[in-house]
């Protein structure tokens, strides 16, 4: 993988740096959306792959530059605070698996997997995946980074987790192969990190999350949490992506991705919120409240990812639909949610 093209004045710091070429530090800033801001999400994320990949064109032993990792801390600070004034919970007395499922039944985003399901084109569900490869190519890694820093039942529920997320010691029943199969149906390109250049700030974001808590020890009890809600909030849309996959003309074996995920995370579900943060809480009393905050981050980047979609969508088709006559609104994916 080759660096991307920048995308403003943070980003061309991080890449030019990485490159060779030193140049003056610029000013950061405050962002009251940064999840929205193209040029500090790319930043953020060709720092993250550092310490996954790395780049053909950059040298291994750049992973620990002190400059880069110093301007890593200062472009996450209007990320981190962004995330903590939006997504802190305040913990209850209830068991630490209630409480999660209380943050998953409250939540009300955009219902992006039933319109992918019912409604979607062949266009709109290629767009879908070509967005989740950014993450997906490297599914389950950003999460195993915690295993080194867990013991005893803790570390033994992720384990067993992230077995089934590497495919059992099989390659080809790898989740992250899978999902190169649903690519190659829809005639993406399945190399690794290939459409980040297009991927917009929401779709880093949804991967950076993750990457700021796998990076850093301080963050490892988020790190559980945000694995927990999306364990949780797996199974049903899965099995509405396959509905949907399958009414496109996709085959069992290029549906298979999500339909792997049906059964492997109702199992996942249980084991994430009582052996993994359950156990976790158990030894540590004072984490609760940053796996919960995990969790709830998880949750609200999944909405921003799947507002920016439908939002997308929604707009292309108003301006299909003026440009032959009257728009109505009963064409938005916001109302064809059944």
């Amino acid at each position: 993988m080759q660096l991307p093209p920048a995308r403003g004045p943070l980003s061309a710091w991080m890449i030019n740096n990485l490159r060779g070429s030193a140049t003056r530090t610029v000013d950061v800033g405050a962002s009251d959306r940064p999840y929205a801001d193209e040029d500090l999400q790319l930043a953020l994320w060709v720092a993250y792959e550092l310490q996954y990949r790395g780049f053909d064109d950059v040298a291994a032993e750049r992973q620990w530059d002190p400059r880069i990792i110093a301007f890593r801390t200062r472009l996450e600070q209007p990320w981190l605070a962004w995330l903590e004034a939006n997504c802190r919970v305040v913990p209850s007395a209830r068991p630490i698996a209630a409480q999660l499922r209380d943050l998953i039944d409250g939540a009300d985003g955009p219902r992006l997997a039933p319109y992918l399901r019912r409604h979607a084109t062949k266009e709109q569900f290629r767009e879908f995946v070509l967005n989740r490869s950014v993450y997906q190519l490297k599914e389950a890694d950003p999460h195993s980074f915690a295993l080194p820093r867990l013991d005893g039942a803790t570390k033994a529920a992720l384990i067993e987790i992230e077995a089934d997320e590497y495919g059992g010691g099989r390659p080809e029943r790898m989740h992250s192969e899978l999902f190169r199969t649903t690519m190659r149906w829809l005639a993406l390109d399945d190399t690794y990190g290939y459409y980040v250049p297009a991927a917009p700030a929401v779709t880093l974001a949804v991967s950076n999350v993750m990457s700021l808590f796998a990076i850093h020890s301080r963050w490892t009890p988020a790190l559980l949490g945000h694995l927990a809600a999306f364990e949780m909030t797996s199974t049903l849309p899965n099995r509405q992506y396959a509905t949907g996959a399958i009414r496109l003309g996709a085959s069992e074996e290029a549906a298979r991705y999500f339909t792997e995920h049906v059964e492997a995370d109702a199992v996942h579900e249980q084991i994430a919120a009582h052996d993994l943060c359950g156990n976790y809480v158990r030894q540590h009393p004072g984490a609760l409240g940053d796996v919960l905050f995990g969790a709830r981050c998880a949750l609200t980047a999944d909405d921003l990812f799947a507002e920016h979609l439908l939002t997308t969508w929604d707009a292309a088709a108003a301006s299909t639909v003026l440009s032959h006559g009257e728009y109505h609104s009963t064409t938005s994916p916001y109302r064809a949610r059944s």
